[in-house]
């Protein structure tokens, strides 16, 4: 029922969802004076969403800003969230990533430059049918062959969201190590969400986000000016964040 709400939530709230929906409801009603509304705010709605500039900035102001390197500290452990691989791409030789990367690339830097001694992936998989592959082992066998090796890298693979990593990781770390040795490592735009999880099972993090939205600014006209199917993308992604912190919040989770 969480998923399925959640789910539903998400799609109502997509950018170009409104948009379609405002179009075909000015075709719908009969009512004259709202035919032309309807047109003019499916318009607007597509020229706000499609604006990048304004994505970015919503996107700075949500995410957890970068870290330079040199102000990280030194951990025990590096916590990275899952969330990053493709299971549907073939062949099936090797492993697939998607514009996430950078989790775990920048994983294997904090590693390579001694700021994390031993990194714990968390997470399963978040398919409802066949969840056969699971990403934190998928994860773990990058890592290896990018030169982590093998011992220094821990799995959880069980967890289905972010909620039930928190849970997992605390369980597993509980009489190892404390919070405040490890370092939680996810995307940055994922980060509030993240650290509220794993504060409210007692186990609050530092943490160093990745993979950004956000960006310098730009003044050109064309990012004032042009639609730009990018900034379609971050209000997905943005939106689907929020409605995930608000469906968390209701069922307690942060």
């Amino acid at each position: 029922m969480f998923f399925a709400l959640s789910k539903t939530l998400y799609f109502l709230a997509q950018p170009l969802t409104l948009i379609i929906l405002a179009f075909i409801a000015s075709f719908v009603v009969k009512s004259a004076r709202w035919k032309p509304r309807l047109r003019l705010g499916s318009l607007i709605l597509l020229l706000f969403f499609s604006n990048e500039f304004l994505a970015r900035e919503m996107a700075q102001w949500w995410e957890t800003p970068p870290q330079p390197l040199h102000e990280v500290g030194n951990y025990e452990w590096g916590i990275l969230l899952s969330g990053v691989t493709k299971s549907d791409f073939g062949p099936a030789d090797r492993i697939y990533l998607s514009r996430g990367a950078d989790r775990v690339t920048h994983t294997v830097l904090l590693y390579k430059t001694g700021h994390v001694k031993k990194i714990l992936v968390s997470g399963g998989s978040s398919e409802l049918i066949n969840p056969t592959k699971k990403e934190a082992d998928e994860i773990k066998e990058l890592l290896v062959v990018l030169g982590v090796p093998d011992s220094v890298v821990q799995t959880e693979n069980i967890s289905r969201n972010t909620h039930e990593s928190a849970v997992e990781v605390a369980e597993r770390l509980t009489g190892q190590t404390t919070p405040d040795r490890c370092l939680l490592i996810t995307s940055a735009f994922h980060m509030p969400r993240s650290q509220a999880c794993f504060a409210s099972v007692g186990w609050p993090m530092k943490a160093f986000p990745t993979h950004f939205y956000s960006a310098r600014r730009n003044s050109s006209p064309d990012v004032w000016l042009l639609p730009s199917l990018e900034a379609i993308n971050i209000w997905n992604t943005l939106i689907r964040e929020w409605v995930g912190m608000i469906a968390y919040w209701l069922a307690g989770y942060v």
